[in-house]
């Protein structure tokens, strides 16, 4: 039976996503700083749909660890996919460098580092299937969150040199796009309908990918005419709209 790794999975979306590749059959390994939080998503994940799930304890901030980490799986899942994510605060990350640099390190740098690991180790092998969840916040710098998107923008412009690559070796990279996410972080948040999913729905389209084929995904279509209206607007008129 095949397995998928999930980076970061204490999140609403992480979850979503663990219960859609155990239904479907897939053993799942949940990965977290405080892994002791999905304890209890191991048990149900077993209960519920009689796959193979275990917790284990990691890192995106320590790059150093992620080979080790690689390590002491004893084994290379045949998908790893990466929902390490850390919001922030704009205006916090603005006056604050080292608040700034948390935010970078958490949605670009631990994330690409850990996922270059894991594409290295399955090019060696010749197979295997990469995903990282990045954001149309990084589709073009915006005043509100431009430290957050500006770290997205890196992330998914990495997936797009890795996919490019690594295109004929066997492993397959995705880039997801969720837009708008309805979770627990998202609450009180008032948020276009039209524009914002759930996390079943993040879930099920992320398994649809890995299973048709799709490289770059937005997880409803729509985004992909909205962000194409966002980066036409000429950056003279685009500042002005402080949005």
């Amino acid at each position: 039976m095949s397995a998928v790794l999930i980076l970061g999975a204490t999140s609403d979306i992480a979850r979503a996503i663990a219960r859609a590749y155990a239904k479907a059959g897939r053993d799942v390994i949940l990965a977290a700083r405080h892994h002791d939080r999905v304890a209890p998503d191991v048990t149900d994940l077993e209960l519920r749909y009689g796959i193979t799930a275990r917790a284990v304890e990691f890192d995106v901030l320590d790059t150093a660890g992620h080979a080790r980490f690689f390590d002491a799986l004893g084994m290379l899942p045949d998908t790893v996919i990466s929902v390490v994510g850390f919001m922030g605060d704009q205006a916090t990350s603005e006056r604050d460098p080292q608040a700034a640099d948390l935010v970078m390190r958490s949605n670009y740098v631990g994330p690409a580092a850990v996922l270059a690991e894991a594409a290295n180790r399955m090019a060696a092998r010749g197979a295997g299937v990469v995903i990282g969840i990045s954001s149309v916040a990084g589709e073009r710098g915006r005043a509100k969150n431009y430290v957050y998107g500006s770290a997205k923008a890196g992330f998914t412009a990495y997936l797009s040199g890795l996919r490019n690559r690594l295109a004929g070796t066997g492993v397959r990279v995705i880039t997801v796009l969720p837009g708008y996410v309805k979770t627990r972080i998202s609450e009180g948040l008032a948020t276009p309908r039209l524009l914002t999913a759930k996390p079943t729905e993040v879930a099920d389209a992320v398994l649809a990918a890995e299973t048709g084929g799709r490289d770059v995904l937005y997880v409803r279509p729509i985004w992909r005419l909205v962000m194409a209206v966002i980066r036409s607007i000429p950056e003279r008129i685009f500042k002005k709209m402080r949005i």
